[in-house]
């Protein structure tokens, strides 16, 4: 009886392990949701998006005030998280405001502070602890040197389109379709891709806001990198 009794025991505690909801959050779902929130994070949040100007943004910034874009992290910093030494050192996104390696060399603690401070100003009824330590997750380990696979001149990859299409084609067509147009409200992947391959690597690693768009983080590089080189080969128009 005592045997049975331990195995009854046993499996009792298998079903209380294995219950739906109680899973807990891994650390790349984090890195991937702050990925998220630092491109757009009122529209993974439940926040609303602000109706004031970021005052933080220059006053000499094209997105000033407009549709809270001035409060979109990558607004600043960047796809290629550089900020004015990167891709947005001209052009109608230039804000002059650095890049955020430096971010990953900090503690959560410090980084969630930097977010909250008066510079920043991002209150709890904008991002929640969660948001704030998914984004500090982010920071410290998600960030990319897309300088090792995107050629800032030409903005070429230097992946595999052979093996991209393979991955694109059994991982990403059921919602962009086979030649990258079927999103209504997106551009092209092939014009984005070749337009701005930091954006789409940024979104292919992170998945996009407000969107059942998966994140690939969690897989080789090379996988998301043979992708985006596959993404140049698509139509643009």
């Amino acid at each position: 009886m005592k045997h049975a009794c331990n195995i009854t025991t046993l499996l009792f505690l298998l079903t209380i392990v294995v219950q739906p909801g109680m899973a807990s959050e891994g650390l790349d779902f984090s890195i991937a949701r702050g990925g998220k929130l630092y491109d757009k994070w009122f529209k993974v949040n439940t926040s609303n998006a602000p109706n004031m100007a970021n005052p933080a943004y220059p006053e000499s910034g094209k997105y000033k005030g407009k549709k809270a874009s001035d409060w979109r992290c990558k607004e600043c910093h960047g796809w290629d998280y550089l900020g004015k030494d990167g891709a947005y050192s001209s052009g109608k996104h230039f804000t002059g405001i650095g890049g955020i390696f430096q971010a990953s060399t900090m503690n959560r603690t410090k980084l969630a502070s930097v977010l909250r401070d008066n510079n920043h100003g991002y209150a709890g009824n904008m991002l929640s602890d969660r948001d704030v330590m998914d984004i500090s997750n982010f920071l410290q380990e998600g960030m990319v040197d897309m300088d090792r696979y995107i050629d800032r001149s030409s903005k070429k990859i230097s992946g595999d389109a052979v093996k991209g299409k393979s991955y694109y084609q059994t991982i990403c067509t059921g919602c962009h379709g086979l030649d990258g147009k079927a999103e209504d409200e997106a551009p092209p992947l092939g014009k984005l891709s070749n337009k701005n391959p930091w954006e789409s690597l940024h979104k292919i690693l992170n998945g996009q806001p407000d969107a059942e768009m998966p994140a690939l983080l969690a897989l080789d590089m090379q996988v998301s990198v043979d992708i985006l080189a596959y993404l140049q080969t698509l139509p643009q128009e």
